[in-house]
């Protein structure tokens, strides 16, 4: 075994309920703040390019949530890496450590190659669909040049496994930060033409996302290799040496976990277009709703990430009282910090839609009344939204990947979208009901995933006994 492999086997355990909220909260905040940062370059797009006009903002919304499907299907390989980092770790695996980093930028790269085509014909796909057709035409437009930051994205998000898994959360946060003002920077100069830049309107938030994604993967590539401790585990050495068993074993992992994220994102991405059927109004709505409703997801996501980190190294010790109390302390953080959300969103709608308008459009005021009620829902739903999404994160901490994807496409689906559909149209609820639906879905989804894990976690105990 190298030196690596035995400072890293050599581990003292310590399972009280302050350390465990510690380490949660020592590994949580930056990467909460990351998910914020990532979110903010996002939302800043949406509020910019809302300043422009409803037809922009309505082309943007669909834009963004079809780069966004594609990316998160990706995200759900470099997903796998985390486990498969944490577990080596809790082996004293360094190899392992490597094989998994480096074939998962492959995976990711492969990736990006294949789901290329989506994005660049995105405009037929958007009329088949049933969105307008000006609508679907600034979409396609804006995604030709944004299709081309998933790269560097994905890239970064298999660099940020690494570090992640290595508890090291804190480069997430700062390089996610200097992307935020990069985009926001360049945005506000091409979107508008400002300080003698060319006025360049969508097209301008889209070159301004891929700049900062690429800055943010170089960021991350830097500090990967001037850090001894991460260069020590020569993650770029022989980098075009296929490693076709952990290909195999990160796609088997990983393949799962990217139906489980997608079964999720599609349905939001299927109210978007039901959204439209109902109207461009609704849609702009909806759009702004649906942003404010991400912002406040961030924070369990990147709890999230914790839960697979923590419980994947307890588990990888084979520490079951470890596995337990790390995925309390991260369900306890989560319940806390999307209650907050919640309250907020409930009581002050109006301030929130506000920040997306510009109040001297004509159909402004139409579109925040629309909003407001879709805000007030997104604060109800928040709490078993995240309840869904860390239970998801816990099962990926035990490598078990396969059961969820089917319990999540049940929840999302068959329950969640039926009862948009049925909400929406045949009760006539319209924008309210569709978001109705995304309720019930996410709160089947938090029963079934959080249900599971303490299935298996109660099986093992009794299995040790």
């Amino acid at each position: 075994m190298s030196s690596l492999s035995t400072t890293m086997a050599v581990t003292v355990t310590d399972n009280s309920w302050s350390t465990h909220m510690r380490a949660t909260l020592a590994l949580g905040v930056p990467l909460v703040g990351a998910q914020l940062a990532q979110m903010a370059i996002n939302t800043t797009d949406v509020i910019l390019v809302g300043w422009l006009g409803t037809t922009e903002l309505a082309s943007v919304v669909l834009a963004t949530q079809m780069f966004f499907l594609v990316f998160i299907f990706g995200t759900g390989f470099t997903s796998a890496v985390v486990p498969l980092v944490a577990q080596a770790l809790g082996h004293g695996d360094s190899r392992s450590v490597r094989r998994s980093v480096r074939m998962g930028l492959w995976i990711v790269l492969a990736f990006g190659v294949l789901t290329a085509p989506i994005l660049w014909f995105s405009a037929p796909i958007l009329l088949a669909l049933g969105q307008q057709p000006d609508v679907a035409a600034n979409a396609q437009s804006y995604l030709r040049i944004a299709q081309w930051g998933i790269f560097p994205a994905l890239g970064l998000m298999a660099l940020r496994s690494f570090v992640t898994g290595l508890e090291k959360g804190g480069i997430v946060l700062y390089v996610t930060i200097v992307m935020f003002f990069i985009n926001a920077g360049l945005a506000y100069l091409l979107i508008f033409g400002h300080f003698g830049a060319p006025e360049m309107g969508l097209h301008g938030a889209a070159i301004a996302s891929v700049a900062a994604n690429l800055f943010g993967f170089v960021a991350a590539l830097i500090y990967v290799e001037s850090q001894p401790k991460m260069r020590a585990y020569e993650i770029f050495v022989r980098f075009w040496r296929p490693d076709w068993s952990m290909v195999r074993e990160i796609v088997v992992l990983g393949l799962p976990i990217s139906f489980t994220i997608l079964a999720e994102t599609s349905l939001f991405s299927a109210a978007s277009l039901l959204m439209g059927i109902i109207g461009k109004l609704e849609l702009a709505a909806h759009g702004i709703a649906l942003q404010l409703a991400a912002i406040a997801f961030m924070i369990p996501l990147g709890l999230s990430q914790v839960a697979t980190v923590r419980v994947g190294l307890a588990n990888g010790r084979g520490d079951l009282l470890g596995v337990k109390r790390a995925a309390l302390a991260v369900l306890a953080v989560s319940v806390l910090f999307t209650a907050i959300g919640s309250v907020l969103y409930a009581t002050i709608p109006h301030f929130f839609g506000n920040l997306f308008l510009d109040t001297r459009k004509e159909d402004a005021a139409t579109v925040l009344k629309l909003a407001v009620p879709l805000i007030v829902i997104a604060g109800a739903f928040q709490l078993v939204d995240g309840l869904q999404v860390v239970g998801a994160s816990l099962l990926r901490g035990l490598k078990d990947t396969r059961v969820p994807m089917v319990l999540a496409l049940i929840a999302y689906w068959p329950i969640g979208f039926s009862c948009a559909w049925v909400f929406a149209f045949p009760l006539g609820f319209r924008g309210e009901g569709v978001w109705f639906g995304f309720v019930t879905g996410l709160a089947a989804a938090a029963i079934l995933l959080c249900g599971r894990f303490w299935l298996l976690v109660h099986r093992r105990t009794m299995k040790a006994r």
